[in-house]
């Protein structure tokens, strides 16, 4: 298993370029009493909070999925607390009902000090599953039919009649990794998330391939994350929107973004949205042997949409920023154009020059970027009414 780590002087410059876009926040989330170490682990936190440690025999259940499993089917909200440790295990959250999970830390505002990972190791290399849905760590979805994300460019038919799953469900300081291989060998999901509302906050998902799936009618944000990945790691066709967020390229293949949409897209404006973010080789001893060679996406079908908007890129990013996929035409019959964009993109991968040579990135004006602006923006109704976002952490935005 191999695992990057920044390295002092990589870790300096990273946190220098971070500071410059920290947004006002709250010091502290409303779960940090519950998440700092106590006597009593429960010790500020909320009602129907489970207790999860794999050694101390007081806990309510040693495995992370034991205590979702254990979840009744009503309208109550529960907090499952997570100790430090590395739990081996895939989680599977089907219920409707708000669940946040915690992970215990002294420094909850910090994603680098996160004392609980989630390990899983698996790929859909060789036909060895009959979807890529069966290899995530993490399942947020009402069913099975709902997280599976099928073949081609419109995906698996999930049903019609499928219901929507959690409206709000939340994790703090947990890692995720998908530790199948250290190459871009087949999709190896660390997330998945399909007709719900995720939020995830100081978090980490690591793998090399399809690292983020946000299936249709999924919506998902992500708040001070590190995602890392090689090939198309952020792909699906629902509504991502990362914010304050460490995205580490392992590795040039494909693109960073491999998005798509059908006619089940269209609840909101779809797509992926990378805010105030930093787009960098994972450590400095690989970002040598990367340079000019990353691209930022390409366009799985042609209703793709990803957008990065006041986002540092490091000089692994090709001149011309998007890559055409030659089987996969920009315009379709039904008028839909693929939105492959950038707004105030900085660092020594942007290069404006290039980029207009490219002729595949769209370089966003003011008034077309106002468009996806916030995720207010984008997390929108067909009629242009805003959708209900209280799933959100409000302490985790300054709109």
């Amino acid at each position: 298993m191999l695992v990057f780590q920044n390295n002092q002087r990589w870790a300096i410059i990273s946190a220098i370029l971070l500071a410059t876009s920290r947004p006002t926040i709250a010091d502290t989330s409303i779960y940090s009493k519950c998440q700092t170490p106590t006597p009593n682990p429960l010790t500020g936190c909320p009602p129907n909070t489970l207790w999860v440690s794999q050694t101390d025999c007081a806990a309510d259940f040693t495995t992370i999925q034991g205590a979702i499993s254990s979840l009744p089917d009503n309208n109550t909200n529960y907090t499952i607390l997570v100790m430090p440790g590395m739990y081996i295990e895939q989680l599977n959250v089907t219920r409707s009902a708000p669940l946040t999970i915690l992970g215990q830390t002294p420094t909850p505002n910090e994603q680098g000090d996160n004392t609980v990972t989630v390990y899983w190791a698996s790929a859909n290399s060789n036909g060895r599953f009959t979807d890529n849905a069966f290899t995530s760590v993490l399942t947020v979805a009402p069913n099975l039919a709902a997280s599976l994300t099928g073949s081609g460019n419109t995906g698996y038919p999930v049903p019609a009649d499928t219901p929507f799953g959690c409206i709000d469900f939340r994790v703090y300081n947990i890692d995720f990794r998908n530790v199948a291989t250290e190459i871009s060998a087949g999709p190896s999901l660390a997330v998945s998330i399909s007709r719900a509302n995720a939020g995830f906050y100081f978090s980490g998902f690591y793998s090399y391939q399809d690292t983020v799936y946000v299936g249709k009618l999924g919506n998902a944000y992500f708040y001070r994350n590190t995602i890392a990945g090689q090939t198309d790691f952020f792909y699906g066709f629902g509504t991502a929107w990362i914010q304050h967020s460490w995205i580490q390229m392992r590795s040039c293949g494909g693109g960073v973004t491999a998005w798509k949409g059908t006619n089940t897209t269209f609840a909101n404006k779809y797509g992926v949205y990378i805010s105030d973010s930093f787009l960098n080789a994972a450590n400095s001893s690989i970002a040598p042997a990367m340079v000019g060679k990353c691209y930022l996406g390409r366009p799985w079908n042609a209703q793709h949409r990803s957008v990065y908007i006041n986002t540092y890129m490091d000089a692994s990013i090709r001149g011309q920023g998007y890559e055409k996929w030659s089987s996969n035409p920009l315009t379709d019959n039904y008028n839909n154009y693929t939105i492959m964009a950038e707004y105030k993109s900085s660092g020594l991968g942007f290069n404006l020059t290039a980029r207009i040579a490219g002729n595949v990135t769209q370089e966003f004006t003011a008034d077309q970027a106002r468009a996806y602006r916030t995720p207010k923006d984008v997390f929108m109704k067909p009629d242009g009414s805003q959708s209900d976002i209280s799933w959100i952490d409000p302490a985790a935005y300054n709109w």
